[in-house]
C-alpha cells in the first residue's frame, strides 16, 4: 500500500481519525504542560517592578470596574511604529502581579501601558471627568462622579489578601496596614506617610485629585494610570543585566 493509500484510509475511517488526532493533540499539550510542573515561573523577574500599593490596587479595580480595558490595552508590541508612538515593548515582567492582567488588542482608545507620567494628575481629572476639554476628537465617556464618590475602604485589606493567595508577595505587614497606607498616599500630610514609604520605597505620595479632604476613586484611578509603565527604568535597561 502506497503512502497516498494510507492517507486515505485514515480519512475515511472516522474512528482512525479520530484517534489520530486525539494523539496528535496530546503530545501537543503534554509539551506545553509538563513543563509547568517543575518551572517556578514562567516569567523572568525584572528589577523595579513591585506589587500595587493599596492606593494603587483600588484604582485598577476601578479601571477594571468601569471596563477601561475594553477599549485601552496595555501591550505595546516589539514593532517599530508601536515602540515609537507608545515607547518601549511591554516586558512579561510588568504585568506578574495583574490579576487579571491587562494584555490585549483591542484599541479604540491608545495603548496605555506607559502613561505613567506622561500626563499631570490635572490632565488625568481633566479627561475623566470630561474627555473631550482635553481631547476634542476624543469619543470616550466621561466618569465624572469618580471624583464624588469616596473610595470605599471596607475591602481593601481582602483585596490585597486575595492577591496573596494568588502569588503577589505582600508581607504580612503590608496586608495589616493597608487601610493606613491607602489613606496615606493620597494625603502628604498623613501622619503615616513615612510609614508607608518604608513599606512602599519607590511609590509616590501626593493628593492625586486635587481635594486633599477625602480620598475618592479619582485619587485611585489616577494614581493607578501614573504608575503604569513607571517601574523599569528604560533609559538603562538591559535585557540580560536586569534579568535575575
Amino acid at each position: 500500500m502506497s503512502l497516498f493509500n494510507k492517507h486515505a484510509f485514515i480519512e475515511k475511517n472516522s474512528i482512525v481519525l479520530v484517534v489520530g488526532i486525539l494523539v496528535v493533540v496530546s503530545i501537543g499539550g503534554l509539551v506545553e504542560i509538563a513543563p509547568l510542573f517543575y518551572l517556578d515561573s514562567t516569567i523572568e523577574e525584572v528589577d523595579g517592578v513591585r506589587p500595587y500599593t493599596p492606593l494603587e490596587l483600588a484604582g485598577r479595580n476601578v479601571y477594571v470596574r468601569e471596563g477601561c480595558y475594553l477599549c485601552h490595552s496595555q501591550m505595546i508590541r516589539p514593532m517599530r511604529d508601536e515602540i515609537e508612538r507608545y515607547g518601549h515593548f511591554t516586558l512579561a515582567a510588568e504585568s506578574m502581579y495583574d490579576h487579571p492582567f491587562q494584555w490585549g488588542s483591542k484599541r479604540t482608545g491608545p495603548d496605555l501601558q506607559r502613561v505613567g507620567g506622561r500626563y499631570s494628575d490635572a490632565w488625568h481629572v481633566e479627561h475623566l471627568i470630561n474627555p473631550r476639554s482635553v481631547v476634542p476628537t476624543s469619543v470616550m465617556p466621561g466618569y465624572p462622579f469618580l471624583a464624588e464618590t469616596p473610595l470605599s475602604e471596607n475591602a481593601i485589606r481582602g483585596h490585597l489578601e486575595a492577591n496573596v493567595m494568588v502569588g503577589v508577595p505582600y508581607t504580612e505587614e503590608q496586608v495589616a496596614a493597608a487601610l493606613i497606607d491607602m489613606r496615606a498616599q493620597a494625603n502628604p500630610n498623613d501622619d503615616n506617610v513615612g510609614d508607608f514609604q518604608e513599606r512602599y520605597p519607590s511609590a509616590i505620595v501626593r493628593d492625586y485629585d486635587g481635594n486633599p479632604g477625602e480620598v475618592t476613586e479619582m485619587d485611585a484611578l489616577v494614581a493607578y494610570l501614573q504608575v503604569l509603565g513607571t517601574m523599569v527604568d528604560f533609559s538603562t535597561f538591559d535585557v540580560q543585566s536586569n534579568l535575575r
